[in-house]
């Protein structure tokens, strides 16, 4: 990859940027160690990883990685055979067991979410035992614990002794010398690592023994007197002692690593291997940046979304994204536009998306970006005028063309700033013309900024070159730093400077001496861009529009469901209620049977007892008959009912079929029952023809006509229930029939059962799903009249029936 265009784009700069993210020395040198690379499919993989450390950060929020040290200077000395590791290296290596255990804990578990981090898992060695004996050993500071051995606890513990031994001996000593050689408020002291006395000058020769330092007036002397001589020589002795069991403890710890080199180089490498890709999933979500997909070298295509100059993220968060397509038959593009309009960061911005991807980095890009895989990236940006090598700026640019003209081919990446400049601008043309359709002839992919016009108008059918520009609004002459591809931008030069305050006439002068064609060119420009910015405002307008009714469309779906919740509310309450209202009536009339049938067992008072039945039937049809209309569905108008007419109960749920009218109210048959109900509450059916309920229908009409008039004053007499009009059958079959249907046929057959004085229901619901067993149970377990119910045994159809005990 050519260096002199990494170091124009700034690729270095960025990579300081995002080395700061790392949390270690070493994973801050492998992030500035990172170069670009050609191998698609090694550069996919690497892209894959930093996307799912990018996952798999998000999911430990506030989490990061564990100490890495830098162990490699130590692990090299490790793999010297007969060497022994200093306290701070084997307390280092432990440090390293400790990071890599603890990281493997994190990455457990995560191979099918993030496969890549699973592989960089089995790379991290882990040694419980030697990561506790290092413990035990070592302090951060190097120092040897006593708990290393028990034997540099026994010695350190003689030393201890000996030092009190040695400051008690000289404290007596002091005691026992003449005041004239004393020195007031002496205490024993240590000078040289050996422990004296303070004496007077004059009073050493009493003392004897060696002077080892002198106070600074030179009137106290500091002397090791005859007594602390042997005591000394014991203390040595016990610090040799110390030093050769610490390097006894070094030596076997040191072995026990030996061993794992290998395997503890291989944990140092994965750590820092981590710490890398942790800092480029930082950076990349602070970027906001998606993983872009990478095309074989050569590709016709390149596609960038949202593209940011990383450098100026790291200054401000309101930068301008660029988009930029170029088509396969597209191979170069010219962008133009003023001064100032920011077409330098942007080439910079597109060299540096490519140069990061193929370093292994997710670039600051949105999805739907596609990048080529270059094999080679050149640039000539900027300045770059070279004093020590008497190149004036032209010179140089010259020098960057001819290696750029040299170098590139099919796979190559060309970005040139100000084409054709710093020379006569007719020459400067021709010579840039010819260099961009090389290039295009190449097929190298050649991105180039210019103020020419001749390079404007190569943008022909078949030229593979297309023009572009970058937004200025003319209005608040301000750069927008927008892309715009398929026409030339205009310089503004003229009307820069007038904003800029130069002299009118000055101005006038200057516009006078533009030839003809030329200003006709740049009226032509203005008039298309003010139309294109008039047509963006509409197309902004529009959206506006849009985006409100489609707000207003999604607040009135929220209204409409909520709507519909408080129906089905409303629909459910009343239905609860109507069951039970109906219940109710059913216990009175079940109740009433059971007083009468007593009575009439114990050859009691049947009269009375009948009476007392009809009371409580009467009570409970007073109490349906005060419920208000509407309180189990919508008050209304009373429809317009017939006798034989299929009719719906409050709450929506179970049918009916009209028996009789008798003003606002009407008797309604439901599965051999009869109830009165106000006729508001009442929903008419269509006629659908067919089926029992239909037949159902046609029956009573028939018996209409002949008896109404006698089952309107029964039932009115009875408080609006009479009993089924059906023997009683000892089982009920509801094969066939749907969950929701279960519980009207089922209701019709405990009633049948109770006013038929039976026992015992046998319920056939069949095995199938399961479903409408499960109903038929949960309806037996809340109904008062079924005292208990079981599954049928094998003789009697087994799981495929219910058994139920009603009375």
């Amino acid at each position: 990859m050519n260096r002199h265009a990494l170091e124009v784009l700034e690729l270095p700069r960025v990579l300081a940027l995002v080395a700061g993210r790392a949390a270690s020395e070493p994973g801050r040198e492998a992030v500035l160690a990172r170069e670009p690379g050609t191998d698609p499919e090694a550069l996919r993989r690497e892209l894959e990883r930093v996307a799912q450390t990018m996952a798999f950060l998000q999911e430990k929020a506030g989490w990061g990685p564990p100490t890495i040290p830098d162990a490699r200077a130590t692990l090299r000395r490790l793999a010297v055979k007969g060497s022994f590791l200093e306290p701070v290296e084997v307390h280092r290596l432990g440090v390293l067991l400790a990071s890599g255990r603890e990281l493997g804990r994190e990455l457990d578990g995560r191979a099918g979410d993030h496969p890549a981090l699973g592989s960089l898992r089995e790379r991290l060695h882990e040694h419980p035992e030697l990561e506790e004996a290092i413990v035990r050993t070592v302090e951060a500071d190097g120092s040897v614990l006593d708990t290393a051995s028990r034997e540099l606890k026994r010695i350190r513990g003689e030393l201890k002794r000996a030092h009190s031994r040695i400051v008690q001996k000289l404290e007596s000593y002091m005691r026992t010398l003449p005041e004239r050689v004393q020195v007031g408020d002496a205490s024993v002291t240590i000078r040289e690592g050996r422990y004296v006395i303070p004496v007077r000058r004059e009073g050493k020769g009493e003392v004897g023994g060696f002077v080892h330092d002198e106070s600074g007036t030179g009137a106290t002397v500091f002397v090791e007197p005859p007594i602390a001589i042997r005591l000394m020589n014991e203390l040595r002795d016990l610090e040799r002692d110390e030093q050769r069991e610490i390097q006894r403890i070094l030596r076997e710890l040191t072995g026990r690593l030996a061993p794992e080199a290998d395997a503890l180089t291989g944990s140092q490498e994965a750590l820092v291997d981590f710490d890398s890709l942790h800092a480029r999933a930082r950076m990349a979500t602070e970027w906001r940046a998606t993983k872009p997909e990478l095309l074989a070298p050569g590709s016709g295509a390149l596609e960038v979304v949202g593209g940011r100059h990383p450098l100026l993220l790291a200054k401000q968060e309101d930068v301008v994204p660029f988009d930029l397509r170029l088509e396969p038959g597209e191979r170069a593009m010219v962008v133009s536009g003023p001064n100032t309009g920011g077409k330098s960061v942007f080439l910079k911005a597109l060299g540096l998306a490519a140069a990061l991807a193929q370093s292994g980095f997710i670039p600051p890009v949105r999805a739907g970006t596609r990048l080529p895989v270059f094999g080679g990236i050149f640039a000539d940006i900027g300045d770059e005028q070279s004093i020590a090598e008497s190149l004036s700026t032209f010179s140089a640019h010259l020098e960057n063309l001819k290696e750029i003209v040299a170098e590139a081919d099919g796979t190559s990446l060309v970005l040139i700033d100000e084409m054709g400049t710093g020379t006569d601008p007719m020459e400067g043309a021709a010579l840039a013309r010819a260099i961009l359709e090389t290039l295009v002839e190449r097929g190298a992919l050649s991105v180039v900024t210019s103020h020419l016009g001749q390079l404007k108008t190569l943008d022909t059918d078949g030229s593979g070159v297309v023009n572009a520009s970058l937004q200025f609004d003319p209005d608040r002459m301000e750069p927008t730093y927008r892309l715009v591809k398929g026409r030339p931008g205009r310089s503004y030069g003229l009307a820069i400077a007038r904003r800029l305050g130069f002299p009118t006439d000055v101005m006038d002068r200057a516009e006078g001496h533009v030839s003809q064609g030329e200003a006709s060119v740049e009226d032509l420009l203005e008039t298309l861009e003010r139309k294109e910015k008039e047509a963006e405002t509409l197309v902004a307008d529009l959206a506006r529009e849009r985006t409100e009714a489609t707000r207003l469309r999604e607040e009135l779906q929220d209204r409409e469901a909520e709507l519909r919740r408080q129906e089905r509310t409303a629909e459910r309450r009343s239905r609860e209620e109507a069951r039970r209202l109906l219940m109710d009536a059913r216990e009175e009339v079940e109740d009433a049977i059971r007083e009468v049938r007593s009575a009439a067992d114990a050859e009691g008072d049947v009269d009375e007892a009948s009476r007392r039945a009809r009371r409580r039937v009467e009570e409970a049809a007073r109490r349906q008959k005060e419920r208000k209309p509407g309180e189990a569905a919508a008050a209304g108008e009373a429809p317009e009912l017939a006798v034989g007419q299929r009719v719906r109960l409050p709450g929506g749920g179970q049918k009916g079929v009209v028996a009789g009218l008798k003003g606002g109210r009407a008797v309604v048959e439901v599965g051999g029952l009869r109830m009165e109900l106000p006729a508001a509450d009442l929903e008419a059916v269509p006629h659908q023809g067919g089926g029992a309920e239909e037949e159902g229908a046609r029956r009573t009409r028939a018996t209409a006509a002949a008896g109404a008039a006698r089952d309107e004053r029964s039932a009115a007499d009875r408080g609006g229930w009479s009993g089924p009009e059906t023997d009683p059958s000892s089982e009920v079959d509801l094969r066939g029939y749907r969950v929701e249907e279960v519980e009207l046929e089922l209701g019709r057959a405990l009633d049948a059962a109770v006013v038929g004085g039976l026992s015992d229901l046998l319920i056939i619901h069949g095995k199938g799903t399961g479903a409408v067993r499960a109903r038929v149970q949960e309806l037996l377990e809340i109904d008062r009249r079924v005292k208990e119910f079981r599954l049928g045994r094998p003789g009697e159809g087994g799981a495929g029936v219910t058994v139920a005990r009603v009375g």
